[in-house]
């Protein structure tokens, strides 16, 4: 192994010195500025603690520990959810007034309509809780737990097809390719279990919908070790986990040892970041061989576990299933889990299709809240649930006495929040009297991420990252913590 280590510095020393000499020290430089480590110190294996991520410690006492993101991908309606619009009763089947829709962009899918009729909600509204919050009879699990809710009705975002709204909500920007939330969060914070990845994803799919890239959950310019890995149902969670027929455990520690210290030296021969992230990636593909396959087996939960979940809680990859695992992760105390559930995008048949986005999500939303709750866990674990834009109070195509559809709307949406230090029994925001436009308390999806790394101990301003010669961060040069929402 020594003789080797020697042939390789020989080689790289000899053969790449009068390679690259009149372009080499060009590139050092420019290396210098595009990565915040500095590309040829020889102590740049020590500057990053995967244990306690870049900032060492969190910028202040955080309020979470952890994050469990319900992501509604497709767009729920607000108006059907937890936005209850009363007038639209008065108002079926009248065209939506000028002064309204002109405040808006529209979608290009609604460019040939030539009418716009107003569209109340097919579903019954009732008031919950001592917060006296309005919720849809779709979510009367939901109804249930609303008291430890803090529902925000008046978020607004500036994207309006499915892809860049994804993509803002996830990772601050309309375009692919810069981090996403969970990827800074294990850049900045680093890992509480070391057995496990510091981000996780959970798909589930309830229905037709627009696809859901990768890069929803990518690591961006930052180092790769920080992207999302997705765990999939099925006897392999985790692709290419398990070692090769004939290979046995000490046999791959053997071989990972020698590779780490090939890639150690020629780190220290060019201080390549991406090097530092092989080096990680194969350790914890080491250590996940056994962690992952215990944090993945339910069928040890007591039987009231899966009555509390729902019956597709038994069926693995069902978003149920998936809440469940995600309890399961969130006890193992990783950082941030991310569920995806497709399937919200109901351009038509829009009553049938919310009835059993419902049926699929509503208990096991409640459910989670509760087995947090009873595990003392919510405390400090901040659960998101929400998609990435509303839907419009006119209706997309033909309206009939039992059918409508509603297009894209990224005026106002809505989203909760439980647990992990925000203030629970709150409504927050408000809507005019056609959930077109906010009238109060507006939210951007800036101000929402500057939220979520405040109750992580983190000032969003602070968590940067150095490429191309600025520093980025995950809100942009935009974003206000909402301090109202914290408890």
């Amino acid at each position: 192994m020594d003789h080797l280590l020697k042939k390789i510095a020989y080689q790289q020393t000899r053969r790449d010195f009068l390679k690259k000499t009149t372009m080499g020290f060009g590139s050092m430089a420019l290396a210098s500025l595009l990565n915040p480590l500095d590309a040829v110190s020889k102590n740049n294996l020590n500057k990053f603690d995967p244990d306690n991520g870049i900032l060492g410690a969190p910028h202040f006492i955080p309020k979470a520990k952890r994050v469990i993101y319900l992501f509604q991908s497709g767009g729920p309606s607000q108006l059907e959810t937890f936005d209850y619009k009363p007038l639209l009763k008065k108002w079926h089947g009248e065209e939506i007034p000028d002064s309204i829709r002109g405040t808006q962009r529209n979608s290009g899918m609604v460019a040939d309509q030539s009418t716009f009729p107003l569209v109340k909600s097919i579903y019954d509204f009732k008031q919950y809780g001592e917060s006296g919050a309005w919720v849809s009879e779709l979510f009367p699990h939901t109804a249930g737990v609303v008291d430890d809710l803090c529902i925000v009705k008046s978020m607004y975002t500036e994207a309006i097809n499915h892809e860049p709204a994804v993509m803002f909500v996830q990772t601050g920007s309309q375009q692919g390719g810069r981090p996403s939330i969970g990827s800074w969060l294990s850049y900045g914070l680093g890992t509480d279990n070391k057995d496990l990845p510091s981000f996780v994803v959970l798909l589930s799919k309830g229905g037709p919908a627009q696809p859901l890239t990768s890069t929803a959950w990518g690591n961006g310019f930052l180092p790769s070790h920080h992207q999302g890995v997705q765990f999939r149902s099925g006897k392999d969670p985790v692709l290419f986990l398990n070692n090769p027929s004939g290979i046995h455990k000490p046999d791959r520690r053997r071989a990972l040892d020698y590779i780490k210290r090939m890639n150690e030296h020629q780190f220290s021969l060019w201080g390549d970041p991406e090097i530092e992230s092989k080096i990680n990636q194969y350790e914890m593909a080491y250590k996940m061989q056994t962690s992952v396959p215990d944090a993945v087996d339910i069928s040890g939960e007591p039987e009231y576990i899966y009555e509390m979940y729902g019956e597709d809680s038994r069926i693995p990859g069902t978003f149920a299933a998936n809440c469940l695992l995600a309890r399961r992760l969130a006890e193992r105390n990783v950082k941030f889990i991310q569920l995806y559930h497709m399937g919200w995008d109901h351009h038509g048949n829009l009553p049938n299709g919310m009835r059993s986005q419902a049926l699929s999500t509503d208990q096991a939303c409640a459910a989670l809240i509760r087995d947090l709750k009873q595990r003392g866990l919510l405390e400090d674990t901040l659960v998101v649930w929400g998609g990435e834009f509303g839907r419009t109070s006119f209706s997309q195509g033909r309206l009939t006495k039992n059918n409508y559809g509603r297009d894209h709307h990224p005026g106002c949406f809505t989203m909760w929040m439980a647990g992990g230090g925000v203030k629970p029994g709150m409504v927050y925001g408000e809507t005019d009297d056609f959930s077109y436009n906010v009238v109060k308390n507006g939210v951007h999806v800036h101000d929402f991420q500057a939220t979520l790394l405040h109750l992580l101990g983190i000032d969003h301003e602070r968590l940067t990252f150095k490429y191309q010669g600025r520093r980025f961060r995950l809100t942009d040069v935009h974003g206000h913590v909402v301090k109202d929402l914290l408890a």
